[in-house]
């Protein structure tokens, strides 16, 4: 396990993870419950979170965003921690609805339809959310290329990606954390 990895996965466990009786976006009750925005926010670990996910990102992808709020951490800090490194990657936010006013639409940020685009999410335990966003950057124009996770805790959104044709990866899985998968 690279050190980036090692640091990331501790600073989930130590500040991610809380144990105890949740309701899931779901409906669904959990024992556990991972607030990954405690790690991917945090800047002991938030130059580590991008530099794993870019690891992940093929080298064509020209865009990275999903959901707003899910996605916004993860998008934002990959692009500019890429810029650092000569890499340039638009970044962009998928609006829960569209908006009616200014400019419209569900998209916010930079993102064009010819862009090759990872959409992202912090946690994902069924994989609605990676799976709307991308549906609304291919409806935008964009081509999707992959649908990429910090944490799966639920084990099916690799499955629901393929039903559409997209690949699906996370850095870290719920075995990585020590829980079984909570899936649909």
């Amino acid at each position: 396990m690279s050190d980036a990895r090692q640091r990331v996965l501790e600073h989930l466990l130590a500040h991610s993870v809380r144990r105890g009786d949740f309701t899931l976006k779901s409906g669904r009750s959990s024992t556990w419950f991972i607030d990954s925005k405690q790690t991917i926010c945090a800047p002991e670990v938030m130059v580590d979170v991008a530099g794993l996910l870019l690891e992940r990102i093929p080298e064509n992808v020209t865009a990275i965003g999903g959901l707003t709020m899910g996605a916004d951490g993860a998008s934002f800090i990959t692009a500019g921690v890429a810029a650092t490194r000569g890499r340039f990657l638009r970044a962009f936010s998928v609006r829960k609805e569209e908006k009616d006013h200014g400019a419209g639409g569900r998209i916010a940020g930079r993102l064009f339809a010819d862009d090759v685009v990872v959409i992202t999410e912090d946690t994902v335990t069924r994989g609605t959310s990676l799976l709307e966003a991308a549906r609304a950057v291919r409806d935008y124009g964009a081509r999707v290329v992959l649908l990429l996770a910090v944490v799966d805790r639920g084990g099916t959104a690799a499955a629901m990606a393929a039903e559409e044709g997209w690949a699906f990866d996370a850095l870290f899985s719920a075995a990585d954390l020590g829980f079984d998968y909570e899936g649909a």
